[in-house]
This record gives C-alpha cells, structure tokens and sequence, in this order.
C-alpha cells in the first residue's frame, strides 16, 4: 500500500516593510526544513512581502498538490489568526484541501526559546533569583490575547525568576518602559527585558526603546531551534486527522 504524501506546510507570516522580518521568516524555515527534511515547506506573507499566501495556494494547486497545513506564524490567536488568515484561507483554489493549524503559543518550548535568548545576552541561571524580566510583546485588543501573555508571564515567573512582568509594545498596557521601573521599584536588582516576538520590526524596534533603562535586552525569538519545534509539533497536530481519515 502506497504511503500518504504528506500534505505541504504552508507558513502564513504577516510581512512587513522592514527586511530583517522576510529574513528571519526565511532563516526560520530554512531551520524548520532541517529538521523535518521530508515536509515540503513553504511560505506565503498575508501584506508587504511576496509571495502572498494566495500566490502560493494558487501554485501549489497548479502543480497538482491536494493537502496542505496552513500555520499562522503567531504567537496568540488574536486578529490575524481569526479573521484575516480564515478569509485568505476560504479563497484557496477549491481543489485544495486546507487545514488551519493552531498558533505558535503558548507553548514550554516558547519559554525555553526566551531563557535561550536572555542567556545569548549575558544572563547565567544564577542570575535569575535577583533579574526580573519584563515579557514585552507586540500587543494587542484581543482580550484573549491580552490573557494568555499575562498567564504566560505568571507560569515563568514561577521558574525562579525575581518577577515578570508582561508588557506591550501597541494596543494595550503596560508599556515596555513602564514595566521596567516598576521591576526597579519592585528592588529587582537587574532588569531584563524578553521581546516575545518573531522577527525584528516597527513594535520590536518600539520595544528595543522601551528597553533603554533596562540592564540586558534580549533578540526577538526568531530561528531558534525551539520555535522551529514549535512549527513542527502544530504541523503534526493538524495533519493528524488527515493521516487518521485514510488509516495511516
């Protein structure tokens, strides 16, 4: 009996006008490829960056492909992964046969992606009793969003750190700057602050700024190895009752 093809993953990112962000879309999957070499992966850019995520449905049905995973390169379901992403999804070529994976987060391999960074950036595990972090993410009006980041922060603090604090870089409150005084007052001997976001930008760059009174700033979580994990454990979780269906 002929084994299933896997269907190809299709990695949806938003895009954006700076160039490190298609860049580090690009290092990410090119990692995400390592590690899985016999998924064809793909990606496809909803604004500012081509291909778009319909050129690359439109060209994968021309070349006669049936199955796709469709991962939103998210770290929350807000906006994008609800509305925006479900709509380009709904005007796939009707051959196709699309299934939306979940977000990136929240996820134990996220938090390790982020302890990786701090580390990068000077920090050792024998600072973390005295460091309190600020968890800076791009933010957003979702209250779901907004939730899950504030869960996310009280689940790490509880790995030894002094405090964590989230914080947003748009839409919501606190501010990176506001969360890294309250940590000072708070008597947190260092501060650090962990941008809980993909790839550089108009809000990371935002939140690099609000770092400026911080003692370490780490890099946005990008290709680390762990996010590429991430990729993969959403992947195999949505094509499982594709595999399921046809007894595999």
């Amino acid at each position: 009996m002929r084994k299933p093809v896997r269907p190809v993953l299709v990695v949806i990112a938003h895009g954006s006008r700076d160039p490190r962000h298609a860049a580090t879309v690009h290092a990410l999957v090119r990692r995400v490829r390592s590690l899985r070499p016999g998924v064809r992966v793909e990606t496809g850019f909803l604004d500012f960056n081509i291909p778009s995520v319909h050129g690359v449905l439109e060209s994968l049905a021309a070349e006669g492909v049936r199955d796709v995973v469709a991962l939103p390169l998210l770290l929350t379901r807000a906006f994008h992964a609800k509305a925006d992403i479900p709509a380009v999804l709904r005007d796939a070529p009707a051959r196709l046969r699309i299934r939306q994976a979940e977000v990136l987060g929240p996820s134990p391999l996220l938090l390790s992606a982020l302890e990786r960074r701090l580390h990068e950036a000077g920090l050792t595990p024998a600072d973390k009793p005295s460091t309190g972090v600020v968890l800076a993410s791009a933010g957003s009006s979702d209250p779901e969003a907004i939730a899950v980041i504030a869960e996310i922060a009280r689940e790490w603090r509880h790995t030894g750190w002094c405090a964590v604090r989230p914080a947003f870089a748009s839409a919501s409150l606190p501010r990176t700057e506001d969360a890294v005084r309250e940590l000072r007052e708070l008597g947190c001997a260092r501060v650090a602050v962990a941008p809980y976001v993909l790839a550089p930008g108009f809000l990371p760059d935002r939140i690099a700024r609000g770092a400026a009174e911080a003692d370490v700033l780490a890099e946005v979580l990008g290709p680390a190895p762990e996010v590429a994990r991430v990729l993969l454990e959403r992947y195999d979780a949505a094509r499982t009752p594709a595999l399921a269906a046809v007894g595999a």
